[in-house]
């Protein structure tokens, strides 16, 4: 039984697969006149990258996977952080579904020409298995790459905010400052920051413009509090040397409370084991003396 629902299971998904391809859905006329009429939108900031082996190999599984809503919003500004564009994500979620359902099959087609098959149910449980992995991992891999560079960007921001605040007191302005003060750095934080501040340049626009854009495609909160201090002062003549002196500190308050908290978290972590040895040691010992009281009964 299980192994006919699978099976019809798997041939519908893909009879529905190849119809959305060959007969993609036509979109309303109000989504096409509002698109034909909708403001132009810049250009990110962040750049992505369309090439390699996956972007091709799963190409025709795009479409399909994007009318599903794939992927969502929060995930496609991760593969923004990461610099992987939406069409290779979602090619290499394809690949990876495929490889996972058709692994344990062939090798259960293998073995079986070899006189030691496993059966049918087992391979395609495998393969639905491996398949669900295959299309989930990349979506992992990719939040957790963002939440990392995400964490080095605040590390580099606290870092870029005591450079603007110097150069600020050393009597530069506030755009001098911003720009001196990337050029400084080294690193993907201080080249993003260094993209932002020339598309300001080459666009004509406020460089704190440029720096609320960057912080809201990347997802990071304290780069738009940056940018509105910066407005404050380009704008309006606000003192922002002591905004952004705070802004630093609270910053770097910020990471070494979150930096205590993953070391006690791991602490915990490193005593389980030790629990587990404490336990299995007590289960040796209680061992003898339970098998007697037992076979005395």
């Amino acid at each position: 039984m299980i192994t006919c629902i699978a099976l019809g299971v798997g041939l519908g998904m893909g009879l529905w697969a190849l119809a959305v391809y060959l007969f993609p859905p036509r979109p309303a006329l109000g989504a096409v006149l509002s698109r034909a009429t909708a403001p132009s939108v810049p250009e990110p900031i962040l750049t992505t990258d369309d090439t390699g082996w996956a972007a091709r190999l799963g190409r025709p599984a795009v479409a399909p996977l994007r009318t599903l809503g794939l992927p969502g919003p929060r995930l496609a500004r991760d593969l923004a952080v990461i610099g992987r564009s939406t069409s290779t994500h979602l090619a290499e979620k394809a690949i990876l579904t495929v490889a996972g359902l058709l692994l344990p099959v062939l090798s259960a087609v293998v073995l079986t020409m070899a006189g030691s098959g496993p059966g049918l149910q087992f391979p395609i449980v495998a393969g639905v298995l491996l398949a669900a992995v295959g299309f989930a991992l990349p979506d992992l891999q990719a939040r957790s790459e963002a939440a990392r560079l995400r964490v080095g960007f605040r590390h580099a921001l606290s870092a870029y905010l005591d450079l603007v605040w110097i150069t600020l007191a050393g009597g530069a302005g506030v755009d001098s400052a911003l720009g001196d003060s990337v050029d400084i750095g080294r690193g993907w934080a201080f080249e993003q920051l260094r993209r932002a501040l020339d598309t300001a340049h080459l666009t004509r626009t406020p460089p704190w413009a440029a720096l609320r854009r960057l912080g809201e495609e990347l997802d990071v909160t304290e780069l738009a509090e940056l940018a509105a201090s910066v407005n404050l002062a380009g704008t309006e003549g606000a003192k922002v040397r002591t905004s952004l002196a705070a802004k630093a500190h609270a910053l770097r308050t910020h990471q070494i409370t979150e930096a205590e908290g993953e070391a006690q978290a791991a602490t915990e972590r490193m005593s389980l084991p030790v629990m587990a040895l404490f336990l299995g040691f007590l289960a040796f010992i209680a061992y003898p003396a339970l098998t007697q009281v037992l076979n005395g009964l």
